[in-house]
């Protein structure tokens, strides 16, 4: 896979079928408390445009305001978690797992490490952001 490509995916029940047409192949793991509470471990997520992305089956999206900043979405059928969006700059971390690809998936870069439980670790030598770092570089410049 080359560092952008078209790409397809769904939700568990298959009501909402996601399409972006500029993914790259690398994975992100944020492992604040909120996506850890939101999924139960580490968000694995694939940075999206959101002018690449389209959903069918909008109908079956509901949306969490998690923030001032971003929104999370999940099926109202199945409850599978679809994607959290910077609504500002409407960039798309969507979960790796959604999409019906994984060959030629690394896993690059590591976001609010320092909340990171103990109790897991990735063997993956990656990029390690603080939450600092994260609010430095994604949150809404006032």
């Amino acid at each position: 896979m080359s560092n952008f490509t078209v790409v397809k995916g769904s939700c568990l029940c298959k009501a909402v079928t996601i399409c972006t047409a500029n993914m790259n192949n690398f994975v992100g793991a944020c492992h604040c408390g909120m996506c850890r509470k939101w999924g139960g471990g580490a968000l694995l997520g694939i940075e999206c445009h959101g002018s690449d992305v389209s959903f069918e089956g909008a109908e079956n999206i509901s949306v969490y305001q998690s923030s001032e900043w971003a929104e999370r979405g999940f099926c109202q059928k199945c409850g599978s978690h679809l994607f959290y969006r910077l609504k500002e700059t409407n960039q798309y971390f969507i979960p790796a797992g959604i999409f019906d690809i994984s060959e030629d998936l690394v896993l690059d870069h590591q976001l609010f490490i320092d909340e990171k439980p103990k109790y897991y670790s990735f063997v993956n030598e990656t990029k390690n952001m603080t939450g600092a770092e994260v609010f430095a570089l994604f949150a809404p410049k006032s």
